[in-house]
Protein backbone atom coordinates (compact mmCIF):
# COMPACT_ATOMS: atom_id res chain seq x y z
CA UNK A 1 0.00 0.00 0.00
CA UNK A 2 1.40 3.41 -0.93
CA UNK A 3 2.08 5.92 1.82
CA UNK A 4 -0.58 8.52 2.44
CA UNK A 5 -0.12 11.93 0.88
CA UNK A 6 0.46 14.44 3.66
CA UNK A 7 -0.17 18.17 3.76
CA UNK A 8 0.64 20.61 6.53
CA UNK A 9 -1.00 23.86 7.54
CA UNK A 10 -0.08 26.74 9.79
CA UNK A 11 -3.37 26.31 11.65
CA UNK A 12 -6.64 24.40 11.31
CA UNK A 13 -10.08 24.16 12.91
CA UNK A 14 -11.01 20.65 14.11
CA UNK A 15 -13.62 21.33 16.81
CA UNK A 16 -11.18 23.97 17.99
CA UNK A 17 -7.81 25.35 16.92
CA UNK A 18 -5.09 22.76 16.33
CA UNK A 19 -1.99 24.92 15.97
CA UNK A 20 0.40 23.73 13.24
CA UNK A 21 -1.26 20.67 11.75
CA UNK A 22 -0.46 17.68 9.55
CA UNK A 23 -3.16 15.94 7.53
CA UNK A 24 -3.37 12.83 5.37
CA UNK A 25 -5.41 13.21 2.20
CA UNK A 26 -8.13 10.55 2.10
CA UNK A 27 -11.04 9.94 -0.29
CA UNK A 28 -13.35 11.21 2.45
CA UNK A 29 -11.53 14.37 3.51
CA UNK A 30 -8.58 15.32 5.69
CA UNK A 31 -7.39 13.03 8.47
CA UNK A 32 -5.60 14.95 11.21
CA UNK A 33 -2.33 13.27 12.21
CA UNK A 34 -2.05 14.40 15.80
CA UNK A 35 1.14 12.39 16.40
CA UNK A 36 2.89 13.42 13.19
CA UNK A 37 6.67 13.46 13.55
CA UNK A 38 9.11 16.03 12.25
CA UNK A 39 10.01 13.48 9.58
CA UNK A 40 6.36 13.19 8.52
CA UNK A 41 6.05 16.95 8.27
CA UNK A 42 9.24 17.18 6.25
CA UNK A 43 7.84 14.66 3.73
CA UNK A 44 4.55 16.56 3.26
CA UNK A 45 3.63 17.08 -0.38
CA UNK A 46 2.32 20.58 0.27
CA UNK A 47 2.17 23.26 2.93
CA UNK A 48 -0.91 25.45 3.31
CA UNK A 49 0.09 28.92 4.51
CA UNK A 50 -2.63 30.20 6.75
CA UNK A 51 -5.68 28.44 8.12
CA UNK A 52 -7.79 25.47 6.96
CA UNK A 53 -11.39 25.15 8.14
CA UNK A 54 -14.34 23.00 7.12
CA UNK A 55 -16.13 24.41 4.09
CA UNK A 56 -18.37 27.31 5.08
CA UNK A 57 -22.11 26.72 4.71
CA UNK A 58 -24.91 29.21 4.16
CA UNK A 59 -27.91 27.38 5.60
CA UNK A 60 -30.54 29.56 3.91
CA UNK A 61 -30.29 30.65 0.28
CA UNK A 62 -32.52 30.95 -2.77
CA UNK A 63 -30.47 29.94 -5.80
CA UNK A 64 -33.28 30.99 -8.11
CA UNK A 65 -32.74 34.62 -7.06
CA UNK A 66 -28.94 34.85 -7.39
CA UNK A 67 -26.13 33.88 -9.72
CA UNK A 68 -24.32 31.17 -7.71
CA UNK A 69 -21.13 31.29 -9.80
CA UNK A 70 -19.20 33.62 -7.41
CA UNK A 71 -20.03 31.65 -4.24
CA UNK A 72 -16.95 29.42 -3.97
CA UNK A 73 -14.60 32.28 -4.80
CA UNK A 74 -16.32 34.33 -2.12
CA UNK A 75 -15.91 31.79 0.65
CA UNK A 76 -19.01 29.56 0.51
CA UNK A 77 -18.48 25.82 -0.04
CA UNK A 78 -22.03 24.63 0.56
CA UNK A 79 -25.52 26.09 0.50
CA UNK A 80 -28.90 24.88 1.64
CA UNK A 81 -31.58 26.07 -0.75
CA UNK A 82 -34.81 26.72 1.12
CA UNK A 83 -37.11 27.74 -1.70
CA UNK A 84 -36.89 26.83 -5.38
CA UNK A 85 -38.69 24.51 -7.76
CA UNK A 86 -37.78 20.96 -6.82
CA UNK A 87 -36.47 20.13 -10.30
CA UNK A 88 -34.25 23.21 -10.52
CA UNK A 89 -32.90 22.68 -7.00
CA UNK A 90 -32.08 19.06 -7.87
CA UNK A 91 -30.28 20.23 -11.02
CA UNK A 92 -28.23 22.73 -9.01
CA UNK A 93 -27.29 19.93 -6.62
CA UNK A 94 -26.13 17.77 -9.51
CA UNK A 95 -24.08 20.62 -10.97
CA UNK A 96 -22.14 20.94 -7.73
CA UNK A 97 -21.54 17.23 -7.27
CA UNK A 98 -18.14 17.20 -9.01
CA UNK A 99 -16.43 18.86 -6.04
CA UNK A 100 -15.47 21.99 -7.98
CA UNK A 101 -18.49 24.24 -7.61
CA UNK A 102 -20.61 24.93 -4.57
CA UNK A 103 -22.23 21.90 -2.93
CA UNK A 104 -26.02 22.14 -2.77
CA UNK A 105 -28.54 20.66 -0.37
CA UNK A 106 -32.15 21.60 -0.84
CA UNK A 107 -35.70 21.46 0.43
CA UNK A 108 -37.51 21.96 -2.86
CA UNK A 109 -40.90 23.64 -2.92
CA UNK A 110 -42.16 25.11 0.36
CA UNK A 111 -45.23 23.42 1.80
CA UNK A 112 -47.96 25.83 2.87
CA UNK A 113 -51.66 26.09 3.66
CA UNK A 114 -54.22 26.76 0.93
CA UNK A 115 -53.67 30.41 -0.01
CA UNK A 116 -50.74 30.62 2.41
CA UNK A 117 -47.36 32.30 2.19
CA UNK A 118 -45.61 32.61 -0.28
CA UNK A 119 -48.23 31.73 -2.87
CA UNK A 120 -48.92 35.35 -3.87
CA UNK A 121 -45.35 36.68 -3.61
CA UNK A 122 -43.91 38.05 -6.90
CA UNK A 123 -40.47 36.62 -6.11
CA UNK A 124 -41.87 33.08 -5.75
CA UNK A 125 -43.04 31.89 -9.18
CA UNK A 126 -45.19 28.77 -9.66
CA UNK A 127 -43.46 25.69 -8.36
CA UNK A 128 -41.68 27.42 -5.50
CA UNK A 129 -44.42 26.45 -3.07
CA UNK A 130 -46.99 23.69 -2.77
CA UNK A 131 -50.40 24.15 -1.19
CA UNK A 132 -51.26 21.32 1.20
CA UNK A 133 -54.86 20.84 2.26
CA UNK A 134 -54.52 17.49 4.02
CA UNK A 135 -52.04 14.78 4.92
CA UNK A 136 -52.51 13.02 1.57
CA UNK A 137 -51.32 16.20 -0.18
CA UNK A 138 -48.38 16.40 2.19
CA UNK A 139 -47.41 12.76 1.69
CA UNK A 140 -47.42 13.18 -2.09
CA UNK A 141 -45.29 16.35 -1.99
CA UNK A 142 -42.81 14.92 0.53
CA UNK A 143 -42.41 11.72 -1.51
CA UNK A 144 -41.73 13.74 -4.66
CA UNK A 145 -39.08 15.89 -2.97
CA UNK A 146 -37.38 12.96 -1.29
CA UNK A 147 -37.17 11.14 -4.61
CA UNK A 148 -35.62 14.24 -6.18
CA UNK A 149 -32.89 14.28 -3.52
CA UNK A 150 -34.18 16.79 -0.97
CA UNK A 151 -32.50 16.58 2.45
CA UNK A 152 -35.21 18.48 4.31
CA UNK A 153 -38.72 19.88 3.95
CA UNK A 154 -39.52 23.54 4.41
CA UNK A 155 -42.91 24.50 5.79
CA UNK A 156 -44.49 27.96 5.90
CA UNK A 157 -46.25 29.21 9.03
CA UNK A 158 -46.71 32.90 8.27
CA UNK A 159 -49.90 34.14 9.87
CA UNK A 160 -49.00 37.72 8.93
CA UNK A 161 -49.23 36.96 5.21
CA UNK A 162 -52.03 34.41 4.97
CA UNK A 163 -53.64 31.25 6.32
CA UNK A 164 -51.68 28.63 8.25
CA UNK A 165 -52.44 24.98 9.00
CA UNK A 166 -54.33 23.75 12.03
CA UNK A 167 -52.26 22.18 14.79
CA UNK A 168 -53.45 18.76 13.67
CA UNK A 169 -52.38 19.14 10.06
CA UNK A 170 -49.12 20.85 11.07
CA UNK A 171 -48.23 17.91 13.29
CA UNK A 172 -49.18 15.48 10.53
CA UNK A 173 -46.94 17.20 7.97
CA UNK A 174 -43.97 17.11 10.35
CA UNK A 175 -44.55 13.44 11.19
CA UNK A 176 -44.72 12.51 7.52
CA UNK A 177 -41.48 14.35 6.76
CA UNK A 178 -39.69 12.67 9.64
CA UNK A 179 -41.04 9.26 8.60
CA UNK A 180 -39.47 9.90 5.18
CA UNK A 181 -36.12 10.61 6.86
CA UNK A 182 -36.23 14.35 6.18
CA UNK A 183 -35.64 17.20 8.60
CA UNK A 184 -38.19 20.01 8.82
CA UNK A 185 -37.29 23.69 8.55
CA UNK A 186 -40.06 26.14 9.44
CA UNK A 187 -40.59 29.71 8.26
CA UNK A 188 -42.41 30.90 11.39
CA UNK A 189 -43.71 34.46 11.35
CA UNK A 190 -46.51 35.98 13.39
CA UNK A 191 -47.58 35.79 17.00
CA UNK A 192 -47.24 32.26 18.37
CA UNK A 193 -46.04 30.63 15.15
CA UNK A 194 -42.53 29.85 16.43
CA UNK A 195 -43.96 28.00 19.42
CA UNK A 196 -46.36 26.09 17.16
CA UNK A 197 -43.52 25.01 14.87
CA UNK A 198 -41.37 23.81 17.76
CA UNK A 199 -44.23 21.98 19.49
CA UNK A 200 -44.96 20.17 16.23
CA UNK A 201 -41.36 18.94 16.07
CA UNK A 202 -39.66 21.24 13.56
CA UNK A 203 -35.92 20.62 13.54
CA UNK A 204 -34.91 24.17 12.62
CA UNK A 205 -36.28 27.65 12.12
CA UNK A 206 -35.52 29.26 8.77
CA UNK A 207 -35.12 32.64 10.52
CA UNK A 208 -34.19 33.65 14.03
CA UNK A 209 -37.57 34.72 15.50
CA UNK A 210 -38.18 38.38 14.69
CA UNK A 211 -41.87 39.12 15.19
CA UNK A 212 -41.97 38.63 18.96
CA UNK A 213 -39.66 38.48 21.94
CA UNK A 214 -39.71 34.91 23.23
CA UNK A 215 -39.62 34.23 26.95
CA UNK A 216 -36.74 32.39 28.54
CA UNK A 217 -38.75 29.26 29.35
CA UNK A 218 -39.67 28.83 25.68
CA UNK A 219 -36.09 29.48 24.65
CA UNK A 220 -34.79 26.93 27.13
CA UNK A 221 -37.12 24.28 25.72
CA UNK A 222 -36.27 25.18 22.11
CA UNK A 223 -32.54 25.07 22.80
CA UNK A 224 -32.78 21.32 23.35
CA UNK A 225 -34.64 20.43 20.16
CA UNK A 226 -34.53 23.10 17.47
CA UNK A 227 -31.69 24.91 15.66
CA UNK A 228 -32.07 28.48 14.45
CA UNK A 229 -30.80 29.79 11.12
CA UNK A 230 -29.69 33.34 11.80
CA UNK A 231 -30.70 35.56 8.78
CA UNK A 232 -30.28 38.66 10.96
CA UNK A 233 -29.07 40.98 8.20
CA UNK A 234 -32.29 40.77 6.17
CA UNK A 235 -33.86 43.06 8.77
CA UNK A 236 -32.50 46.30 7.40
CA UNK A 237 -29.39 45.14 5.45
CA UNK A 238 -27.10 47.00 7.78
CA UNK A 239 -29.68 49.36 9.30
CA UNK A 240 -30.86 48.15 12.68
CA UNK A 241 -34.62 47.90 12.42
CA UNK A 242 -37.05 46.91 15.16
CA UNK A 243 -37.22 43.38 13.72
CA UNK A 244 -33.41 43.18 13.79
CA UNK A 245 -33.30 44.14 17.46
CA UNK A 246 -35.97 41.57 18.37
CA UNK A 247 -34.14 38.84 16.47
CA UNK A 248 -30.76 39.82 17.92
CA UNK A 249 -32.10 39.73 21.47
CA UNK A 250 -33.72 36.33 20.88
CA UNK A 251 -30.50 34.92 19.41
CA UNK A 252 -28.40 36.27 22.28
CA UNK A 253 -30.57 34.59 24.92
CA UNK A 254 -31.10 31.39 22.89
CA UNK A 255 -27.36 30.97 22.33
CA UNK A 256 -26.58 31.69 25.99
CA UNK A 257 -28.92 28.84 26.92
CA UNK A 258 -27.00 26.45 24.68
CA UNK A 259 -29.16 26.71 21.58
CA UNK A 260 -27.56 25.90 18.24
CA UNK A 261 -27.34 28.84 15.85
CA UNK A 262 -26.53 28.22 12.16
CA UNK A 263 -25.17 30.86 9.82
CA UNK A 264 -27.67 31.67 7.11
CA UNK A 265 -28.42 34.79 5.12
CA UNK A 266 -31.60 34.25 3.07
CA UNK A 267 -29.41 35.07 0.07
CA UNK A 268 -31.55 36.47 -2.73
CA UNK A 269 -33.74 38.41 -0.29
CA UNK A 270 -32.67 41.97 -0.99
CA UNK A 271 -29.18 43.47 -1.34
CA UNK A 272 -27.15 40.66 0.20
CA UNK A 273 -23.66 39.67 -0.96
CA UNK A 274 -23.26 36.46 -2.95
CA UNK A 275 -20.71 34.90 -0.64
CA UNK A 276 -19.74 35.49 2.98
CA UNK A 277 -21.90 38.23 4.52
CA UNK A 278 -19.71 40.09 7.00
CA UNK A 279 -22.69 41.99 8.40
CA UNK A 280 -24.30 38.65 9.32
CA UNK A 281 -21.12 37.53 11.05
CA UNK A 282 -20.83 40.84 12.92
CA UNK A 283 -24.44 40.45 14.05
CA UNK A 284 -23.69 36.98 15.43
CA UNK A 285 -20.78 38.43 17.39
CA UNK A 286 -23.03 41.26 18.59
CA UNK A 287 -25.46 38.59 19.84
CA UNK A 288 -22.70 37.33 22.11
CA UNK A 289 -21.48 34.31 20.14
CA UNK A 290 -17.81 33.69 20.89
CA UNK A 291 -15.47 33.35 17.88
CA UNK A 292 -15.56 29.56 18.12
CA UNK A 293 -19.36 29.59 18.14
CA UNK A 294 -19.40 31.84 15.05
CA UNK A 295 -17.11 29.39 13.24
CA UNK A 296 -19.29 26.47 14.35
CA UNK A 297 -22.33 28.29 12.97
CA UNK A 298 -20.54 28.57 9.62
CA UNK A 299 -19.36 24.97 9.40
CA UNK A 300 -21.58 22.04 8.60
CA UNK A 301 -19.39 18.94 8.31
CA UNK A 302 -16.25 17.95 10.24
CA UNK A 303 -13.02 18.64 8.39
CA UNK A 304 -12.36 14.89 8.24
CA UNK A 305 -15.41 14.42 5.99
CA UNK A 306 -15.08 17.48 3.76
CA UNK A 307 -14.38 17.32 0.02
CA UNK A 308 -14.18 21.14 0.01
CA UNK A 309 -12.39 23.21 2.63
CA UNK A 310 -12.23 26.89 3.42
CA UNK A 311 -8.79 28.47 3.29
CA UNK A 312 -7.84 31.81 4.84
CA UNK A 313 -4.31 32.99 4.11
CA UNK A 314 -3.99 35.36 7.06
CA UNK A 315 -3.35 34.55 10.70
CA UNK A 316 -6.23 34.21 13.17
CA UNK A 317 -7.12 37.70 14.44
CA UNK A 318 -6.51 38.47 18.06
CA UNK A 319 -9.15 41.21 18.11
CA UNK A 320 -12.68 39.83 18.09
CA UNK A 321 -13.84 42.90 16.15
CA UNK A 322 -11.74 41.69 13.19
CA UNK A 323 -13.32 38.22 13.05
CA UNK A 324 -15.94 38.94 10.36
CA UNK A 325 -13.42 40.73 8.15
CA UNK A 326 -10.99 37.81 8.49
CA UNK A 327 -13.60 35.12 7.82
CA UNK A 328 -14.78 37.14 4.84
CA UNK A 329 -11.42 36.60 3.12
CA UNK A 330 -11.97 32.83 2.86
CA UNK A 331 -11.93 30.97 -0.42
CA UNK A 332 -12.83 27.37 -1.17
CA UNK A 333 -10.36 24.68 -2.23
CA UNK A 334 -11.25 21.10 -3.19
CA UNK A 335 -9.41 18.62 -0.96
CA UNK A 336 -8.14 16.70 -3.98
CA UNK A 337 -6.56 19.90 -5.27
CA UNK A 338 -4.72 20.88 -2.10
CA UNK A 339 -1.50 19.24 -3.24
CA UNK A 340 -1.41 20.95 -6.63
CA UNK A 341 -2.62 24.28 -5.21
CA UNK A 342 -0.02 24.57 -2.45
CA UNK A 343 2.89 22.36 -3.59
Amino acid sequence: MSAAVLVTADEAWVDGWTGPATFALTPHGLELRREASASDRAKAAAHVPGVLLPGFTDHHVHLGLVDPAPLAGNGIARVVDLGFTTAEAAAARENGADGRGVEVEFAGAMLTALGGYPIDRPWAPPGWSREVANEADAASAISEMRTAGASRIKIALNSVAGPVWSDGLLGGVVRLAHAAGLRVVAHAEGQGQVARAVRAGADALAHAPFTERLDDDDLRSMSETCAWISTLDIHGWGERTAAFEIALDNVARFSALGGRVLYGTDMGNGPLPVGINRRELDALSDAGLAPGAVISALTHTPLARETRVSWIPGAIPTDRADLARWLGTASVVAVDRLEETFA
